[in-house]
């Protein structure tokens, strides 16, 4: 059977510049700029070990992004071990949470928040 590995995930912004500060910010994801052969910047971002592409789309030729649940990619998880710490920094920061920490069997809690373009992430602190 073919092996596959994981690979990247790749985000759509108005402003991709402004996407990789919000995640380096509130997530401490490492930006990376490489400069292309056309003179433009292609921005990417090392989140805790997890390639994030971030590409430039025009607000009047992108479609709204939908609002959960809907089917297709619903979020993507980040695990804490800290989850009421987690919280408290991030809610210092500004982070919107759509979901409080709530323990959904024993010895896991987790929460979700909103990134830019209504992309929603899971916190999770398992044992």
């Amino acid at each position: 059977m073919v092996q596959f590995t994981w690979e990247h995930v790749h985000l759509r912004s108005p402003n991709p510049e402004e996407t990789a500060v919000w995640y380096q910010d509130m997530l401490g994801a490492e930006v990376i700029r490489t400069k292309m052969a056309d003179g433009s910047t292609r921005i990417d971002l090392n989140l805790a070990g997890q390639k994030v592409f971030i590409a430039q789309a025009e607000p009047d030729k992108a479609a709204a992004a939908p609002s959960s649940p809907y089917f297709g990619l619903d979020h993507f998880g980040m695990t804490v071990t800290n989850m009421a710490e987690a919280v408290a920094e991030l809610k210092g920061k500004g982070v919107v949470f759509t979901m409080e920490p709530k323990m959904i069997r024993p010895g896991t809690t987790i929460a979700f928040l909103t990134a830019p373009q209504n992309v929603s992430i899971e916190l999770i602190q398992r044992g």
